[in-house]
């Protein structure tokens, strides 16, 4: 599973990026990923503190382009 975000920074809101974060899960279940996707939100906000997180989603690794 991919935990896909968009993220704009914090000092000029309309410059916004995606990010992509894999999730190691054998099993792809939205359900794990929803359940667990405030703790690794969280971290990657810590990490990223000019970044403001506008909107996020799960997907299922084989459902995204490449590019993404």
């Amino acid at each position: 599973m991919f935990l896909l975000l968009s993220v704009c920074l914090i000092a000029e809101p309309t410059t916004c990026r995606d990010e992509r974060i894999n999730l190691a899960y054998d099993n792809p279940n939205p359900f794990l990923c929803l359940r667990n996707s405030q703790a690794t939100l969280a971290a990657w906000q810590e990490e990223h503190p000019d970044y403001h997180v506008k909107s996020w989603r799960c997907a299922p690794k084989g459902s995204l382009p490449n590019n993404l």
